[in-house]
C-alpha cells in the first residue's frame, strides 16, 4: 500500500461481520470447516455460517470451556474448526482449556472473540476484553491478529483457517474505518505501513489504527512527520517494521485497546530493547477496568482517541531531543 495516501477514514462494517463473511467463503470452498458458538451466534456473526451449512455449526450453549475443547477435539480430527464468543468469555472463561487442548497439543485450533476492547460501551465492564492479547499470546505456539478493518479482518480468518497452528483473531463491535482495499494481502508476522514519516512513529492495532491515521495527519499540519504502522500481526510481529522505525524515527508510540500491561506495547518494548533502544510512550488502558456508557463516551474519558495519541506524540518527541 503507498505510504503517502490520504484517508478518507468512512465508517465500514464491523470487524465481527467480516468475519462472519469469511466464515460463509470458506464453508463454500471446503465441506470441512466447521463452526462452534457459545449462545451468541447473532452478535459474532456466526448465524450466517449456521443458517447456510446448519450440518456443520454447533450451538454449544453458554459454556465457552467447553465449546473449546469441543472446537479442539475436532480440529485434532481433521476439520478446520473454528469456535467463537465474545473475547472476555472465550479467553477468560476458556483458558484452561485453551492451554490444555489447542495449545499443548498444538491442535490448530481457530479462536475469534469478538466485542473485544472497551467500544462495546453500554454492555459493561462485565463483557469488555482488555486482557485478551495479554492471555492469548501467553500461549505457546499461538498466533494472534487484531484487524484493523473488514477487509483485513476477512483476508485473516481465510489465511488462518489453512494454518497449521492454534490461532487466535480479535474482533470488534463497533462499526470501523474502512483502511484497505479489497484484495489487500496480511501475512501471518507482517505488518502494514499506512503512512511515512521519519520524527516518530505510531504503531496501532484495531480500532486504534484509524485514530493513529487521524492523530499523524494533524500532527503533518504542525510540521510533525508521523510514520503509522498497522501491526495487525500481534504474535508473530513485525520485528524488521520496529527495527526499521527505531533506526529511521528514534521515537515510538503504541497505541491500542487494550491494557497497556501485557499489550502490544509490551512486546514492541522487547523488540526495541533488542536491538537500539529509543524514547517510547503507551496509549492504551491504564491498569483498570472502564464502566458502561456510549461506546464514545468511553473511548473518550479512557483516553482512546486521536488527541491522546497526539498527546503521546509530543511527549515522545519531547524526550526524544
Amino acid at each position: 500500500m503507498a505510504t503517502n495516501t490520504k484517508y478518507e477514514l468512512k465508517i465500514g462494517p464491523a470487524t465481527r461481520e467480516g468475519f462472519g463473511r469469511a466464515l460463509v467463503a470458506l464453508g463454500r470452498e471446503n465441506d470441512q470447516v466447521v463452526v462452534c458458538d457459545a449462545d451468541l451466534s447473532k452478535s459474532t456473526f456466526t448465524h450466517l455460517f449456521a443458517k447456510e451449512f446448519p450440518e456443520r455449526f454447533i450451538s454449544c450453549g453458554i459454556a465457552e470451556a467447553n465449546m473449546v475443547a469441543i472446537g479442539s477435539g475436532l480440529a485434532a480430527s481433521g476439520k478446520i474448526a473454528f469456535v467463537a464468543s465474545f473475547s472476555a468469555f472465550v479467553l477468560n472463561k476458556g483458558f484452561e482449556q485453551l492451554r490444555v487442548t489447542a495449545a499443548y497439543p498444538n491442535v490448530p485450533l481457530k479462536v475469534v472473540g469478538t466485542h473485544s476492547g472497551i467500544s462495546i460501551g453500554e454492555d459493561g465492564p462485565s463483557q469488555m476484553s482488555i486482557e485478551d492479547l495479554a492471555l492469548a499470546t501467553s500461549l505457546p505456539g499461538f498466533v494472534v491478529v487484531s484487524p484493523a478493518d473488514d477487509v483485513a479482518i476477512f483476508e485473516l480468518v481465510k489465511t488462518l483457517a489453512y494454518h497449521p497452528a492454534p490461532c487466535f483473531i480479535r474482533a470488534g463491535r463497533s462499526k470501523a474505518a474502512i483502511i484497505y482495499t479489497e484484495g489487500e494481502k496480511f501475512p501471518i508476522g507482517g505488518s502494514k505501513t499506512l503512512l511515512d514519516g521519519n520524527d516518530l512513529t505510531i504503531i496501532a492495532h484495531g480500532l486504534m489504527v484509524a485514530e493513529s491515521i487521524r492523530a499523524a495527519e494533524a500532527l503533518e499540519a504542525e510540521g510533525i512527520s508521523a510514520r503509522v504502522i498497522d501491526m495487525y500481526s500481534i504474535k508473530p510481529h513485525d520485528v524488521e517494521a520496529v527495527h526499521k522505525a527505531v533506526s529511521e524515527t528514534g521515537a515510538i508510540v503504541v497505541a491500542e485497546e487494550h491494557l497497556v500491561d501485557g499489550g502490544l506495547g509490551v512486546k514492541i518494548a522487547q523488540t526495541v530493547a533488542s536491538a537500539t533502544p529509543c524514547v517510547m510512550e503507551f496509549v492504551g488502558v491504564q491498569d483498570r477496568y472502564a464502566e458502561s456508557g456510549t461506546p464514545e463516551s468511553i473511548l473518550d474519558k479512557y483516553g482512546l482517541l486521536a488527541r491522546d495519541v497526539i498527546s503521546a506524540s509530543k511527549k515522545v518527541l519531547a524526550r526524544k531531543k
